[in-house]
C-alpha cells in the first residue's frame, strides 16, 4: 500500500475508533492477499477486508460491489478519499461498508450499523487533468453509448454520431475504460471499444449530468393531462419549436405507472424567448400553481436523441430517467420503474 493508501487506512482507524462501543484492530494479510480489520462491538466480532480508493464515484461502486461478490464469506470496507453521494447510495445499498476522507462512514454487521454524514465537501483533485465530467457533450457521448449498447464503437464514429470532436470523444472513451466500463481491442485507426457495464455507465451519467436547465412556467387550460401534453406538443410543433416531453408525463406515455401527472415538464429549444413561449402554447405565465414547465438547456443537449412515441414527441428513455431522479414528486420510484420496464439495466 502506497503513502497516500496508508494515511487514507489511518483517516479511517480514526473515525471509526471515534465510535462508542466500537473496536477496531488491523490483521495481518489475510489468505487472499487483502488487509483487513477486525471489528469488535457488543461481545461479538467480525473481520473485515479493506479497498482502498483515493476517490469513489458510481461507476467505482460498480466496480467495488462486483468485488464482493467474489468474496461473499468476508465483509467488504471501502476507504476513499472521497465518494460522490450516488457512490455511497449503491454502496449502503448492497450491504459495502464505506468510510471516506470527508467523515462519511457506513458499516453494516450482524448486529451492527454504523452511519455517518458528513457536512465537509468533496476535495478538489490536485495533480493530473481532472476527468472528463459526463455533461454537456460529453455527456451526449454517453448516451450514444447507451442507446446502442452492444456496438463496438471506434473514436471516429462517436464523434461523428455525436458531433463532438474526435479529441472529447477520445477523452470520454479513454475515461470509461479507465473507469472498468468499456473494454477495447484492437489497436490504431482499428481500435474498437464495446461497453461491458450500461447500467454502471448510466448511474455514472445520471451522477454526472448536472443540467441547470431555464425553467418557464405556464398555465395552460386542458381538460386532462392527457389533453394537456397533446395541446401543448401540437402547438410548439405549429409554432416550429423543436421539444420532447420528459418527466412523469413522458413516463406515462411509454411505461404507466401513476395515474396522475399534475405537472407537464417539457424540454423546448433554447432559441424561443418566454414570450415567444408563453404564446405559442396559450398559457399564461405563473409563478405557482402550473400544470406545465417548459425547460431550456445551453446546446439543446436533452433534445438529442429525442424519440417520437405515436404523435408526441418525446425525450430519450434516459433523459426521462434523469429528469425522473430529480423529481421530489415520487420522482425516484417512477425512475426506478422506467428503468426496469424500458430500460432494462
Amino acid at each position: 500500500m502506497n503513502q497516500a493508501g496508508a494515511q487514507l487506512e489511518a483517516d479511517a482507524l480514526r473515525i471509526l475508533r471515534e465510535i462508542p462501543g466500537l473496536k477496531v484492530t488491523p490483521r495481518p494479510k489475510g489468505g487472499d492477499g487483502r488487509p483487513d480489520f477486525l471489528v469488535s462491538f457488543g461481545g461479538g466480532e467480525a473481520p473485515v477486508a479493506i479497498e482502498v480508493k483515493r476517490h469513489a464515484n458510481a461507476a467505482t461502486a460498480w466496480q467495488l460491489l462486483r468485488q464482493a461478490d467474489e468474496h461473499p464469506a468476508i465483509p467488504l470496507l471501502v476507504i476513499a478519499n472521497d465518494t460522490t453521494a450516488e457512490a455511497r447510495r449503491l454502496l449502503a445499498e448492497h450491504g459495502v461498508g464505506l468510510v471516506d476522507g470527508l467523515g462519511n462512514a457506513h458499516l453494516e454487521l450482524s448486529g451492527l450499523l454504523v452511519h455517518l454524514e458528513a457536512r465537509r465537501q468533496p476535495r478538489r483533485d490536485v495533480g493530473g487533468p481532472p476527468p472528463t465530467r459526463l455533461r454537456g457533450k460529453a455527456g451526449l457521448a454517453a448516451e450514444a453509448l447507451l442507446l446502442e449498447p452492444k456496438r463496438p464503437w471506434r473514436v471516429q464514429d462517436l464523434a461523428e454520431l455525436v458531433g463532438v470532436s474526435t479529441g472529447l470523444a477520445h477523452r470520454v472513451l479513454r475515461r470509461l475504460e479507465a473507469e472498468g466500463l468499456l473494454e477495447a481491442e484492437g489497436g490504431g485507426p482499428n481500435r474498437v471499444r464495446r461497453l461491458v457495464d450500461p447500467g454502471a455507465l448510466l448511474d455514472l451519467w445520471a451522477e454526472e449530468s448536472l443540467q441547470k436547465p431555464r425553467r418557464t412556467m405556464t398555465y395552460v387550460l386542458a381538460q386532462s393531462p392527457q389533453q394537456l401534453v397533446a395541446g401543448v406538443g401540437t402547438s410548439l410543433e405549429k409554432g416550429g419549436l423543436a421539444h420532447a416531453v420528459t418527466g412523469a408525463a413522458a413516463a406515462s406515455l411509454i411505461a404507466p405507472f401513476v395515474t396522475a401527472v399534475p405537472v407537464i415538464e417539457v424540454w423546448v429549444t433554447e432559441r424561443a424567448a418566454p414570450q415567444d413561449l408563453y404564446e405559442c402554447v396559450r398559457g399564461e405565465p405563473v409563478t405557482d400553481g402550473q400544470n406545465v414547465v417548459l425547460l431550456q438547456e445551453r446546446g439543446d443537449t436533452p433534445l438529442r436523441f429525442r424519440d417520437r412515441f405515436k404523435s408526441f414527441w418525446v425525450a430519450n428513455r434516459f433523459q426521462i430517467y434523469v429528469d425522473l431522479r430529480r423529481d421530489p414528486r415520487r420522482g425516484k420510484e417512477q425512475a426506478e420503474n422506467l428503468r426496469q420496464e424500458v430500460i432494462g439495466f
